[in-house]
């Protein structure tokens, strides 16, 4: 995948940014995040504009609360109008890359809300603050504290660069805690990021002074940038201070030469092990400067202190069942997963991590049969089977979000600020009934190989053609028997007719057989039924 090529004007630009984002991880990943007018950002959140979060290189971050569950968010707006058209294409890189970006140590992009001259990324809100913050509170961290956050540091780095990615500008202010008690850390900020080839170098120079590599001064580099970045990160985390200092010219001339500080009683309080890792990152030939895959296989990151093996049994048993159920259950998970809280997120995403055995950010083939095999001696064919079924973006790799998807449908409790919020992604058009047409704009024409006008009838109860509020309830928290889905139905038919009277009157309940039969014609089209169901069109 090469540079981001000229965009055209109007929005075909954003078109072909959602779209090329569906190809890097799925129409479903996207589709019902990328919104479009009818719908727009103020139907669903408020934005506190006096509560200014904090400024990007491409705008104001503002804090917005989610008219759905209260929940407290980051939101970035751009002016679509009037930009100049390297503003533009700048604004569509960022939005492209974080449309793609699914994994647990990168900020996740929640909703965007396109409309006639504006565009605002609706992110999740990290309370716990800046690694910056921290390092100043702090002054140094401890060595193993040190080597925590480079390891997952390292994992966001080297996932945005297995998948094409390259930041531009890794530095403190752009990690953040998950919350205050949290040492969870995530990547945030795209704004100087870019889609890079392997083959290519890039010419535009960026970033901040202090932590810029030697080859981006000279306007010549690849991703391999980033981590003299993060190698200067985590020499403030060791030792307490800056590599490079003084004026412009002192920096860039240090930079050049990689002369970096040494003050030898910050020194000899850190393991060789450390010294070694830290002197690995800050060398100017990036030919032997160690790439986020060298790094991670580094001893003082691997033999740092880990915890008990977070893959357990009920989370391979969630995988199996998940592979169960229905091709519009295992989208309707997947959806739901974008709407899961960090809470949420937190117990099962140590067990994606261990999967990922490569530290790719995603789950392939390979690694899942290990899995399977070894957790409960589960042949490669059918691993293999089980794979393309959680799979659902079909891009033979298991992000993020398809594995959470796996721990909604039995570890996860489905509460109803996740159903609202995930109806709400599939009602394309706010009208408050997701319809054959709502389904094929997330879905496309067919999903899982079937086809979206039989998913809906799965979960069109009452046969109307569409699907209610009352009905998406019904459908995800009981299931899609034959009998259970005729019960369910009349439930929601005699609820109707109760809500249209006013007050519950026992002539007008459909639960005798003769008006079971009428709302079974009526799922089948017969006049007879329709006229008995009159109150649900």
């Amino acid at each position: 995948m090469g540079q981001i090529p000229a965009k055209s004007g109007g929005n075909a630009g954003l078109d072909s940014v959602v779209k090329r984002a569906e190809g890097r991880v799925g129409k479903l990943s996207v589709s019902g995040r990328y919104h479009r007018l009818p719908k727009t950002l103020e139907a669903d959140y408020t934005v506190m504009k006096s509560n200014v979060l904090g400024s990007g290189y491409n705008g104001q971050v503002l804090q917005a609360r989610s008219k759905t569950s209260g929940g407290v968010y980051a939101v970035k707006g751009f002016k679509l109008n009037g930009v100049p058209k390297d503003k533009r294409d700048e604004l569509e890189a960022e939005c492209e890359i974080f449309l793609a970006m699914d994994h647990p140590h990168v900020a996740r992009l929640v909703d965007v809300y396109q409309s006639q001259d504006r565009l605002d990324l609706v992110m999740e809100c990290m309370s716990g603050g800046e690694l910056f913050a921290r390092v100043q509170k702090q002054k140094r961290f401890s060595e193993k504290a040190a080597a925590t956050a480079a390891w997952q540091m390292l994992l966001a780095v080297n996932y945005i660069h297995s998948h094409g990615v390259v930041h531009r500008d890794i530095k403190l202010e752009n990690f953040l805690y998950e919350s205050p008690e949290s040492e969870h850390l995530k990547l945030i900020d795209f704004g100087f990021s870019n889609i890079w080839a392997p083959n290519t170098k890039m010419h535009l120079s960026c970033g901040t002074l202090a932590y810029v590599a030697p080859e981006v001064l000279d306007q010549n580099y690849t991703s391999k940038c980033d981590l003299w970045s993060l190698g200067v990160t985590i020499f403030i985390l060791l030792f307490g201070y800056m590599p490079f200092s003084g004026n412009e010219d002192k920096q860039i001339a240090d930079i050049k030469a990689g002369k970096f500080s040494r003050k030898e009683e910050k020194w000899k309080l850190v393991t060789k092990e450390a010294q070694n890792f830290v002197m690995r990152l800050l060398v100017v030939d990036i030919e032997k400067r160690m790439s986020a895959e060298d790094a991670l296989q580094h001893t003082w990151i691997v033999s740092r202190e880990t915890h008990s093996n977070p893959l357990t049994v009920d989370i391979v048993d969630a995988l199996v069942d998940f592979g169960k159920i229905s091709n519009f259950r295992r989208a309707c998970m997947s959806m739901m997963a974008w709407s899961l809280t960090n809470e949420e997120r937190a117990k099962v995403r140590d067990a994606f991590i261990k999967m990922d055995q490569d530290n790719t950010g995603t789950i392939k083939l390979w690694e899942f049969k290990k899995v399977m095999k070894d957790m409960c001696n589960m042949k490669d064919e059918q691993a293999s089977q089980l794979f393309d079924m959680i799979d659902t973006n079909e891009t033979h790799e298991i992000h993020y979000s398809e594995f959470l998807a796996a721990m909604v449908a039995t570890r996860l409790n489905m509460h109803d600020d996740m159903l609202k919020a995930t109806f709400k992604r599939f009602d394309t058009d706010g009208s408050g009934k997701i319809t054959v047409a709502n389904l094929k704009e997330v879905l496309g024409e067919s999903f899982g190989g079937e086809a979206v006008d039989e998913i809906m009838r799965e979960a069109d109860l009452t046969g109307s053609g569409d699907i209610s509020y009352e009905e998406w309830i019904q459908y995800l928290r009981n299931g899609t028997t034959s009998d259970k889905q005729t019960n369910l139905a009349v439930d929601i038919i005699d609820k109707q007719l109760m809500k249209d009277d006013g007050a519950k009157k026992p002539w007008l309940s459909v639960k005798s057989d003769a008006s079971l039969a009428k709302v079974k014609d009526g799922k089948n089209g017969s006049a007879a039924g329709k006229q008995e169901c009159c109150c649900l069109q």
